[in-house]
């Protein structure tokens, strides 16, 4: 790939209207494109373009209406797993199937043999345009970190300046069910440093409200964020999601949750259901929703065309203002044969099994919204101040998105570090002020104060 030199702009990009301040310019139902301003590998001014003055003779990009959205955050994915399906044989249908597979596989996890799958996961995940990836590792003994926990340490500081890597402990809800021991697990994950995660597997085959409350008071008590494998099942009975919202009331958790999965909502009563959501709304939940692995897990049969969707109600969800996000979750392993670590694949699955409107202007932030997994989410999406981490879809348009997402450049920092640059997209020139060439509204007001770079 030939080295650019960093734009200074990019003129004439098409950013979703979950982006953009209410204030701007629409005509004939038409969006304003955007000009962005990249200074100190950051994204400075955004403002709508002005079509009477020509582009300001500076050395920028000019994408002609290009969409443009953030690089990715995957909030599910589970790189200990990842690219065993080739050594697995046939695999029974549904989620007891991919347990006993995984299970029977593990023996040939090794160090070398983790760290050369999640490497190769990252990279996909890279060239997709992601820049944060939340991986799942399972835990099999409450007093050992898997080797995958460790593996997965070296690969953080291997690509720190690249992905920003986070590791949940999925671990069996029983290792919670005594609160000392509950304690104790937790203080050996809290002791994976920054970036760790405490998570379970809650569902109605083992379910045990007890011990999910141990988790959630230890996890307070020690300060960690909590990442559930929650309802992952069409059980209408299935109570893990209702009951960790219940808690988290009761005890006042200051956390963030993430409640994945959440697959039992979509079989329960929808009184039942939207009752659930209007206490998730309450607390600080976040929902995520797995759509590929989901709908080949639920209602899954060797012979027989599943009757049920696996998805949960992501409609509803958002209707409400809680957090939901779109994730890969398994790649190419026995629980899903399929997946790239790329977002927008997921985002396309989502999009036909929900039947989505306006993916790109309503959902994208479904894949871009990294602070959905933070203590206190913004109250409104931020772009100017952020680093200048953008994925450009070179072949598609904001009706037909996620299709033709394929080709994209991605840039990191402002520095061009994926994907072809269309020779038309290259502008030269020398040094001028670009903001007369753009309207007066002006999205500088959300930058960031330099301290919080």
């Amino acid at each position: 790939m030939p080295s650019l030199d960093p734009p200074r702009f990019i003129a004439n990009a098409r950013l979703p209207r979950w982006l953009l301040p209410a204030q701007w310019p629409v005509a004939g139902g038409e969006v304003a494109l955007a000009l962005l301003e990249l200074e100190d590998q950051r994204i400075g001014t955004i403002a709508p373009m002005r079509d009477e003055l020509p582009l300001p003779p500076l050395a920028g990009w000019n994408i002609h209406g290009a969409l443009a959205l953030p690089c990715f955050v995957d909030a599910h994915t589970h790189l200990d797993k990842a690219f065993t399906a080739a050594r697995l044989g046939a695999v029974q249908p549904g989620l007891p199937g991919g347990i006993a597979a995984t299970a029977a596989d593990r023996g040939r996890w090794t160090p070398a043999d983790v760290h050369a799958r999640a490497s190769r996961a990252l990279d996909w995940a890279w060239h997709a345009g992601t820049r944060q990836l939340r991986t799942h590792i399972n835990w099999w003994q409450p007093d050992e970190a898997p080797v995958a926990w460790q593996v997965i340490d070296a690969l953080k500081d291997e690509w720190a300046d690249r992905i920003a890597l986070e590791k949940v402990a999925l671990c069996p809800l029983a290792f919670f069910e005594e609160a000392a021991q509950a304690r104790a697990v937790v203080r050996r994950i809290a002791a994976g440093g920054s970036g760790a995660v405490v998570g379970a597997f809650v569902h109605s085959s083992r379910w045990n409200p007890h011990a999910l409350r141990n988790l959630l008071l230890s996890a307070q008590a020690l300060g960690l964020d909590v990442d559930l494998h929650v309802d992952e099942e069409l059980a209408p009975e299935a109570r893990g999601v209702e009951t960790t919202a219940r808690i988290l009331r009761e005890i006042g958790f200051a956390g963030r949750v993430v409640c994945s999965h959440a697959c039992a909502l979509a079989a329960q009563t929808p009184a039942h259901a939207l009752a659930t959501l209007d206490a998730v709304a309450r607390v600080p939940i976040t929902i995520v929703s797995l759509p590929m692995a989901n709908l080949l897990l639920q209602d899954a049969a060797q012979d027989r065309t599943p009757r049920l969707r696996g998805l949960t109600l992501v409609k509803e969800a958002a209707a409400r203002g809680i957090p939901l996000l779109f994730a890969s979750d398994s790649v190419q392993d026995a629980f899903c044969r399929l997946g790239s670590l790329d977002p927008v694949e997921t985002l396309s699955v989502a999009t036909m099994a929900a039947q989505l409107a306006d993916p790109f202007d309503a959902w994208s932030q479904s894949l871009c919204r990294a602070d959905w997994l933070q203590s206190a989410p913004r109250p409104r999406p931020v772009l100017a101040g952020e680093p200048a981490d953008l994925v450009l879809f070179v072949d598609a348009d904001p009706i037909g998105w996620p299709s033709r997402g394929a080709a994209r450049v991605v840039l990191r920092q402002g520095v061009h570090a994926v994907g072809t640059v269309p020779p038309s997209w290259l502008q030269a020139g020398g040094a001028s002020s670009m903001r007369r060439h753009a309207s007066t509204i002006s999205c500088r007001s959300q930058r960031k104060p330099s301290s919080a770079s």
